[in-house]
C-alpha cells in the first residue's frame, strides 16, 4: 500500500508557492523520493483576504500564519512553510520551528520606474508601502515625500507602480529573486540606510512539536548558520 503524501501547507501567493516548491524539491532530493510524495496544500489566510486596510489595524503579521497554523494543529497538513519575516515571535502551543533554509539577500529593494534612488525623488512625490517599518524609515530619510498605503502581493504592487499609483516602492530583494524578477530591482538598499525586517530573506518550516517523524524528515533542510542568525534576530 502506498504511503500517504507529506502535506506542505502554504499561502497561495506566487512567492509563497515558489517557497513551498523549493521545500518540496529539497525534501525530495534529501530523501531520494519523488516530488509527488510531498503534496502542496494551499491555505488562504486572513492577511490574504484583507486588502482594504493596513494589517497593523487588524492584527499584524500573525494574519499571514493563523489559518495555516490552525491546519497544522488540526492535522490537515504535516508541515508549514513560512516567510520568516511574517512569523510572530510567539508561536502557538504545540508548534515549533525546526528548519531554516539557507537565507537569501536580506536587503530591501528600492523599485521605481522613474527614479534611481530615494534621494533622487523630487519633494512631494509618492512612495507606496504597507509596511510601518519602511514608512517610518522613509519619513525619517525624506520627510518631504508623501507615503501612501500599498497593499498586495509582489505582482500586485508592481502593477500598481506601473499604473502610477505611486512613484516608488520597496520590496524584499529575496522575494524578487525567488520570483525571477531581480531585474525589477532599481537599487538594493544597504541595511545601514534602511534596516530590513527581522528574519527577512529566510524561509522557515513549522511542525507539531511532538511529530518526531516529520522533524526527522525536515532535519536535513536546516541550514545552521541561517538558523542561528534568524534565532538571534527574533530574540
Amino acid at each position: 500500500m502506498q504511503a500517504s503524501p507529506i502535506r506542505i501547507g502554504t499561502r497561495g501567493s506566487p512567492l509563497a508557492l515558489a517557497q513551498a516548491h523549493e521545500v518540496q524539491r529539497r525534501l525530495a532530493q534529501a530523501h531520494e523520493r519523488p516530488q509527488g510524495d510531498f503534496e502542496i496544500v494551499v491555505i488562504r489566510t486572513s492577511g490574504d483576504r484583507i486588502q482594504d486596510r493596513p494589517l497593523a489595524e487588524v492584527g499584524g503579521k500573525g494574519l499571514f500564519t493563523k489559518e495555516i497554523e490552525e491546519a497544522l494543529i488540526g492535522g490537515s497538513i504535516d508541515l508549514a512553510v513560512h516567510s520568516m519575516k511574517d512569523m510572530p515571535t510567539v508561536l502557538p502551543d504545540g508548534l515549533g520551528l525546526v528548519a531554516i533554509l539557507p537565507r537569501e539577500d536580506v536587503r530591501d529593494a528600492f523599485v521605481s520606474l522613474a527614479w534611481p534612488s530615494l534621494s533622487a525623488m523630487p519633494a512631494g512625490t509618492r512612495v507606496g508601502t504597507s509596511s510601518l517599518r519602511r514608512a517610518a524609515q522613509v519619513r525619517r530619510l525624506r520627510p518631504d515625500l508623501e507615503v501612501i498605503g500599498f497593499r498586495g502581493n509582489v505582482e500586485t504592487r508592481l502593477a500598481k507602480l506601473a499604473d502610477g499609483v505611486a512613484d516608488a516602492t520597496y520590496l524584499a530583494c529575496a522575494g524578487l529573486r525567488r520570483l525571477g524578477k531581480a531585474d525589477r530591482i532599481t537599487a538594493p538598499v544597504e541595511p545601514d540606510e534602511m534596516l530590513p525586517a527581522v528574519a527577512q530573506g529566510a524561509i522557515g518550516i513549522e511542525i507539531r512539536t511532538r511529530d518526531e517523524a516529520t522533524a526527522a524528515l525536515v532535519a536535513p533542510l536546516d541550514h545552521a548558520p541561517s538558523a542561528i542568525v534568524v534565532e538571534a534576530e527574533r530574540a
